[in-house]
């Protein structure tokens, strides 16, 4: 029996899931975006910070050519990789991608989603949805504008132009970059960090963080002081003071 193709490891704090059809490098199918909606909707219930990478040596070398090929304006207007990327950014708690080799077209845009991006030496990213006679429409035109700024996305997006490692990291596009080896476990450190704050705190930040600029500085009073009147936010800020040997 053929695996899933959506790997997906849960822990207290943390869950792990790798795209899974590393004979097609991981290719976004139909199959596999319900199952990322089915864990987009674990997720939002009970919400813990998402590792997403890849099986045999890719992140995601686009979607399924042949099921793209298919579709047409109704599948379009429906936003089908769309509406999942969006969910997952949207996910409380934060998304990191732990990219190897190919994230290029939909696996770049499901890159974009994520929080926190980072990779090995092999990574190669880049949107050439042109070159096949469509647009990359679930994320590419406005997230990678926001990530990399105007000229940088206009250029990748319009010419085609596939990033390495090293000149993603110089983008901002990944945070860092590591042998592949000590991919996942870099992923699982940075997770570690998130966990050994307060939750509540960390899906505050990341609210603020995909707020809108014309919804500042207001947001960021409102979660604030839902968070000074934390029982977390006394404990934490008591405990320090004491290690710090203040009244």
């Amino acid at each position: 029996m053929d695996e899933p193709s959506l790997l997906v490891e849960h822990h207290h704090d943390r869950v792990v899931a790798a795209l899974n059809r590393p004979g097609r490098r991981n290719a976004i199918d139909r199959d596999l975006i319900d199952r990322l909606h089915a864990l987009c909707e674990e997720l939002e219930n009970e919400p813990r910070t998402l590792i997403l990478t890849g099986t045999g040596g890719d992140f995601a070398a686009g979607a399924d050519i042949a099921q793209l090929r298919a579709r047409r304006a109704a599948d379009a207007l429906r936003g089908i990789n769309a509406t999942a990327f969006i969910r997952i950014r949207e996910l409380p708690m934060p998304v990191i991608a732990a990219m190897d080799g190919y994230a290029l077209g939909g696996g770049a845009e499901l890159a974009y989603a994520a929080d926190i991006r980072i990779a090995t030496p092999r990574l190669r990213i880049g949107n050439p949805e042109p070159d096949l006679g469509i647009l990359a429409a679930a994320g590419a035109t406005w997230r990678l504008r926001e990530i990399v700024g105007q000229a940088l996305a206009s250029e990748m997006l319009l010419t085609m132009r596939i990033l390495d490692a090293d000149e993603a990291h110089a983008a901002g596009l990944v945070s860092s970059v590591h042998d592949p080896a000590d991919l996942v476990p870099a992923a699982h450190a940075i997770v570690d960090r998130v966990a050994a704050a307060d939750p509540l705190a960390i899906r505050h930040t990341k609210s603020a963080l995909r707020a809108p600029r014309d919804a500042h500085p207001s947001i960021d009073a409102d979660l604030q002081a839902e968070l000074f009147e934390s029982p977390e936010k006394m404990r934490r800020m008591t405990a320090f003071l004491e290690r710090k040997g203040r009244p």
